[in-house]
């Protein structure tokens, strides 16, 4: 089943713009605390006009009947951390303006996910925190039991689209989508596909302790955050252990599955890990803050970047979203699941969010709250000051 948000993606956004316009315009509008307000006036007192200011005042030395013009006020200017300020709002302001601009169809973001069983209260989360935070239009692409096997009786599916984001169910997006969109500009010319690596220490990874089938790299990649350009993907001849010629992507996967389908463990990431052991030339491998797992935090911290820049993208595998043993994902989950599109961000999400996590602080994750928080908070900004600024206008900003 195939999904368009535009429609429902702009009608909540501006729904959430509206609603922290209004907020911001009525506490700019608000009577200082404290202030008494000015006296009313007696019905019975006379209304006097203030009298009107000449244009043309008369000074010295010029003789009766003639007018010297008063001198133009000079006109306020900003010290120049106020004046930075302004340009970089105006700036903003013109940034968030061409991100409502209507985009056509062929530079949409494409988002994909399996939800399978009981996954789907996982992939509306997803799906929500990608909407909450992303500008640009998206297309979502969503299998399920029901279409998954017609779908499959194709060669080849998605044949039209040219570029995709695949995540899990289990995932939340901190950032916009579009940011990690943006990692297709870094390919070089023979890249097609973009993961981050299963472990940061090799010694201590998965792959790199009990895989019985080749890997990529030192420590293998994760398969939860895939960004994929499918028009290479679909032009490629990728070398294998199969044949001694390449093999196109849809002619090698059953024939792989088939060869290692006795030692993979984990199904299509263990086939992934094998083609680009073979193709290494072909990935891209981007940092570990765009799929922050609990294997990041749970033995101690050891994603550098997320350390850095803050968690990108949140990947609750091991089920963390559903139990008790890392507190930390799970509140994050709860509070992207529970927030109202039209609330504040700060007031019903990030606040509360920072006093659920002082609960965590028993856990190596719960320690660490910055790592977490960072990203949203600068997206949440971001998101306020954009809507604050296309509510006042650029005329406004000298």
């Amino acid at each position: 089943m195939k999904l368009r948000s535009k429609a429902a993606a702009l009608l909540l956004l501006a729904l959430a713009a509206l609603l922290l316009a209004l907020l911001s315009l009525r506490a700019g509008r608000a009577e200082p605390p404290g202030v008494p307000a000015p006296p009313a006036r007696a019905a019975s007192a006379p209304q006097r006009r203030p009298a009107p200011v000449p244009a043309f005042l008369p000074g010295p030395g010029v003789p009766p009947g003639a007018r010297r013009r008063r001198p133009p006020r000079p006109r306020p200017r900003a010290g120049r951390r106020g004046a930075a300020s302004l340009e970089k709002l105006a700036r903003r302001s013109e940034e968030a303006r061409s991100f409502q601009a209507v985009l056509p169809p062929q530079l949409w973001m494409h988002l994909a996910v399996v939800a399978c069983g009981d996954r789907l209260e996982e992939t509306l989360v997803m799906l929500k925190s990608a909407v909450l935070f992303s500008h640009r239009q998206m297309y979502f692409h969503i299998f399920t039991e029901d279409t998954l096997k017609p779908e499959f009786d194709k060669q080849v599916i998605l044949k039209d689209v040219d570029s995709l984001l695949y995540v899990d169910t289990d995932v939340l997006f901190l950032r916009p989508v579009d940011d990690i969109w943006k990692l297709l500009r870094r390919f070089n010319s023979t890249q097609l596909a973009a993961m981050a690596p299963e472990h940061e220490i090799p010694k201590i990874g998965w792959y790199s302790r009990f895989a019985r089938h080749p890997f990529y790299g030192t420590a293998g990649v994760n398969s939860g955050v895939m960004l994929m350009n499918l028009t290479r993907i679909r032009s490629t001849q990728f070398k294998n252990s199969l044949i001694p010629t390449g093999l196109a992507w849809e002619d090698m996967l059953f024939p792989l599955y088939q060869k290692y389908k006795n030692t993979i463990t984990w199904g299509d990431q263990d086939l992934l890990n094998i083609i680009f052991y073979f193709n290494p030339e072909c990935l891209y491998v981007f940092p570990c803050q765009w799929n922050y797992r609990p294997d990041h935090c749970m033995y101690g911290s050891n994603c550098r970047e997320a350390e850095r820049e803050g968690v990108s993208v949140l990947h609750g595998n091991r089920g963390v979203y559903h139990d008790s043993k890392q507190p930390t994902f799970r509140a994050l989950y709860e509070a992207i699941r529970d927030f109202p599109f039209q609330d504040n961000l700060f007031q019903s999400m990030y606040y509360p969010l920072q006093l659920k996590f002082l609960e965590t602080v028993h856990t190596l994750c719960g320690r660490i709250p910055q790592v977490f928080l960072k990203q949203i908070e600068k997206t949440m900004r971001r998101a306020y000051e954009k809507h604050v600024v296309i509510h006042v206008g650029p005329n406004h900003v000298h």
